[in-house]
């Protein structure tokens, strides 16, 4: 397993998570793209993949028949699933899935995943800055995490590969299907369930190797 492509394309997904789309973070919108990114010899990725690559093109085509800026209906389609108003559609922080897991219908964003959050990040010896404040439980800051041991099992570490898929499992695994259905009940021919796709199946790679 190239450990390394892997770290780039968790950090991708994660930092996509984190801040509406601009022109310069606008690559997911180019079905080119999603053309060149790795499969890692995995069914579920190349699936993921595929469907982003479609739904990039049709997405372009419909935004220069309709004369809409495409990077900017991206950017509305974030601020809806994961910033309200007057709530988040896709709440991207796992104590709330935790929440719902448990028969709660809550968007609350910090809990005990986010003071869990917390330890492994410091123990990973990494701090969390990010400018929007986000809660250390936000599915972004997760698959940071992810990336950075990913990294480390690059450099041949093999205790790194077998903590990050312990991580994987523990953490974000565990909860994406959840946010990634948020996301497509509530903009279902949306950018951003499509990217949770790829994020869980990349997610899959890495529990399995691990």
């Amino acid at each position: 397993m190239d450990y390394g492509q892997l770290a780039d394309a968790l950090a991708f997904c994660g930092n996509s998570l984190l801040a509406p789309m601009t022109q310069r973070t606008g690559v997911g919108l180019d079905s080119g793209f999603w053309e060149s990114f790795p499969l890692f010899g995995d069914q579920g990725v190349a699936d993921a993949v595929q469907d982003c690559a479609v739904w990039a093109a049709e997405f372009e085509r419909r935004c220069q028949a309709d004369g809409q800026s495409a990077v900017e209906r991206c950017a509305i389609e974030y601020t809806r699933l994961f910033v309200g108003p007057p709530r988040p559609a896709a709440a991207p922080w796992e104590t709330a899935h935790r929440a719902v897991a448990d028969g709660a219908d809550s968007t609350v964003g910090f809990g005990q995943a986010t003071f869990e959050m917390r330890e492994l990040l410091r123990n990973a010896g990494l701090q969390l800055c990010n400018e929007n404040r986000q809660y250390e439980d936000h599915m972004g800051i997760e698959l940071l995490l992810l990336s950075e041991l990913c990294r480390r099992a690059a450099a041949n570490d093999g205790l790194a590969a077998a903590e990050a898929s312990a991580f994987a499992a523990d953490h974000p695994a565990a909860w994406v299907e959840g946010l990634r259905s948020a996301a497509a009940e509530a903009v279902p021919d949306g950018y951003y369930a499509g990217l949770l796709g790829v994020a869980a199946a990349l997610l899959n790679v890495v529990v399995r190797e691990g």
